[in-house]
């Protein structure tokens, strides 16, 4: 049994993003299409044998609030298991960016665990304990580009065409609760088929499929958002991913990504990113 492991936790785009509902819990439901990207944070783990989860490298949170280590107490919890672990996050995500980076270090955290600790849980034991944790978590869990439907947790494995994305970051931190408790939402979007997404994906990089319904609110309370969409507008089809507030344009290569990513004020952070087919993890 491995007792250390360094392993990736990858970003994603939202290739559309429409809400069509809320539930009576007060979630809401969605479609979108989740594309992985290879910006990626790292994650290095130690077993412990004490049964304590220890949080060490960068930190955006309180620990009992970090992602990673709610999973690794999830994970505890769920099995019983009396081993512990270190934790070391290095993070090129950034938080509150709707790139998903924490909810990656989450579903790497139950990954690594998951052997450390000499569980063998499957795949869908591992999305069951990392649903509650969040709705993209198990996206991560799922090892491909994926079609979402429900909270986020119904998945079903897409084909997504080469592309290279410019994505740019304003250096603004976007609170998913009060982009979706906004009275301006739109909720009614009505849902589309996987098979018109799926006719519409060979447009990529050239053209994008539907919307972002959260894209309208943030644009109008984050001038920063708006403005980062009208510079990488004058390259492409450009859209916010997620509850923002990163922004991406697709395009067919890495110099052109490069081009357009550097359209940006220079305290505003930038990538040349590449989509993958898979997760890095996808073979575990």
């Amino acid at each position: 049994m491995d007792s250390a492991l360094g392993l990736p936790a990858p970003a994603k785009l939202n290739l559309f993003l429409h809400v069509t509902g809320r539930r009576a819990d007060g979630y809401h439901t969605l479609q979108t299409v989740f594309q992985l990207i290879d910006l990626a944070d790292w994650l290095d783990f130690e077993r412990r044998g004490d049964g304590t989860i220890v949080r060490e490298g960068d930190l955006l949170s309180l620990p009992n609030d970090d992602l990673a280590v709610r999973a690794a107490r999830a994970l505890q919890q769920a099995t019983g298991c009396r081993f512990g672990a270190m934790i070391r996050v290095s993070k090129r995500i950034p938080a509150g960016s709707g790139m998903g980076g924490g909810s990656s270090d989450a579903a790497t955290t139950l990954l690594a665990l998951n052997r450390l600790w000499d569980l063998g849980l499957s795949r869908a034991e591992l999305s069951s304990i990392a649903l509650p944790l969040g709705a993209d978590v198990p996206f991560f869990l799922h090892g491909s580009n994926a079609f979402a439907e429900g909270v986020g947790e119904q998945l079903r494995s897409v084909a997504l065409p080469p592309a290279w994305y410019a994505v740019i970051w304003p250096q603004v931190h976007v609170s998913t609760k009060e982009i979706f408790a906004d009275p301006g939402l739109t909720r009614n979007t009505k849902p589309t088929k996987i098979a018109d997404f799926s006719a519409a994906a060979g447009l990529l990089p050239y053209a994008l499929f539907g919307a972002n319904d959260l894209e309208a609110v943030a644009r109008r309370r984050f001038p920063d958002i708006d403005e980062a969409l009208g510079r990488l507008q004058r390259h492409g089809a450009a859209r916010m991913t997620g509850s923002g507030s990163a922004v991406y344009v697709p395009r067919a290569s890495e110099s052109e990504a490069r081009a357009a990513a550097a359209d940006c004020p220079p305290e505003w952070q930038r990538w040349a990113v590449r989509g993958l087919g898979e997760h890095p993890l996808a073979v575990w």
